[in-house]
């Protein structure tokens, strides 16, 4: 058996990088690299670029390819830690870190509503929080486990 590595398939996916559509992209990449600690890649003349932090890459796309509003998911170590530091500098915290079955995670929101959902290992020891849907209405599990309105 040999120890190198097999050729990639040419039908293995690579990592996918969400394209946010932004109304004013030079303020988008100020607030992704001033406010959340991304590192700008590249700009394009037409109104296109790209921002990244460690393992994640995000394009930036001035008026086009979507709709702001748009939600992605991204792991991270440790979403207290990273919660701390973004509201140090003044993120728009949409919901804090919150335990659930499937991760402890934050919503993040960029200048136009974009999403960033970072979550990290959901923490077993501490109840299952409340869930912020993106029209701002709160959900919790019932004693079944169904999810429903806050309110109800």
């Amino acid at each position: 058996m040999s120890d190198a590595t097999p050729p990639r398939s040419p039908d293995r996916l690579g990592h996918a990088i969400p394209v946010f559509s932004v109304g004013d992209l030079a303020a988008s990449i100020d607030y992704y690299v001033d406010v959340l600690g991304f590192t700008l890649d590249w700009t394009h003349p037409g109104g296109v670029a790209s921002v990244s932090r460690d393992d994640c890459c995000i394009f930036l796309c001035q008026g086009d390819q979507g709709s702001p509003g748009a939600w992605t998911w991204i792991g991270v170590r440790d979403v207290d830690a990273l919660h701390a530091e973004l509201v140090a500098l003044e993120a728009r915290v949409r919901h804090p870190p919150t335990n659930y079955e499937w991760a402890r995670e934050m919503q993040i929101q960029d200048l136009d509503g974009n999403v960033l959902r970072m979550g990290s290992e959901a923490t077993p020891d501490e109840p299952l929080g409340p869930w912020l849907d993106m029209r701002g209405n709160l959900w919790r599990q019932s004693a079944t486990g169904e999810w429903i309105r806050a309110e109800e």
